[in-house]
């Protein structure tokens, strides 16, 4: 199997060294990139698997390369921060991040996460078969991972496609956070479950008619979240 390749974007040149080595020890292809713009050109050319990227980068911070990348790829995005204040976590959310770690992170935590994020979203696992959940006005195609409200196609990452089946195959249910990240992120998952109501804020901006009193995905209080729809 063809290791996976890993692009790894940040201006400290000793981050990017032990980043590298502990990477390439656990046999990853591991390119770096020490600024925006040239973490922009490297990511769309090498079309990495996965991408490590910090937040403060010189010539284009990280905010900035992630929302221009999110516009043409649904790579899995961990974000670097050297601040701890959640202002910089939802932010980095809210524009497209998979997952965050604060600076000083261990270099063992960072490469567990990447293995995870990696058996997750492993391509060579297949589509399998098609399971279409059909509802009124959105259908969920499980085995293409593709969604469509109102017969228009619907753009999801991967977080986001994986969020929505996960409630929508539960219809009905309340699923907790804690619930939601073991089934999207795995049960190693060291983050906070703020990412949880990120980027179930994002699903609800695509496919709910009017996200601010959504239909599909409704918020039960001190609990977590629970799909509504009537099946088709």
């Amino acid at each position: 199997m063809k290791p996976a390749t890993i692009l790894v974007i940040d201006d400290e040149q000793s981050i990017l060294n032990i980043v590298t080595a502990y990477l390439r020890a656990e046999g990853y292809t591991v390119h770096t990139a020490s600024d925006g713009p040239g973490g922009l050109r490297a990511a769309r050319t090498l079309k990495p698997d996965l991408l490590i990227l910090d937040i403060m980068l010189p010539g284009m911070d990280g905010i900035e390369l992630l929302t221009q990348l999110r516009r043409e790829s649904d790579v899995y995005v961990m974000m670097l921060t050297a601040k701890s204040e959640e202002t910089d976590k939802v932010v980095g959310l809210s524009v497209g991040a998979d997952d965050y770690l604060t600076k000083p992170f261990s270099a063992r935590e960072l490469v567990a996460r990447v293995k995870a994020a990696l058996r997750r979203y492993n391509p060579s696992s297949g589509p399998g078969e098609s399971n279409v959940l059909a509802f009124r006005r959105l259908r969920i195609d499980v085995g293409a991972r593709r969604v469509w409200k109102d017969d228009q196609p619907v753009e999801l990452t991967t977080i986001e496609f994986d969020l929505l089946h996960a409630l929508a195959e539960h219809q009905g249910r309340v699923l907790s956070r804690e619930q939601l990240l073991e089934r999207v992120w795995g049960h190693d998952f060291y983050g906070e479950d703020r990412v949880v109501d990120v980027h179930l804020g994002h699903v609800r901006k695509k496919i709910e008619p009017d996200s601010a009193n959504p239909e599909f995905i409704i918020t039960v209080r001190g609990v977590g979240y629970r799909f509504e729809g009537e099946a088709e």
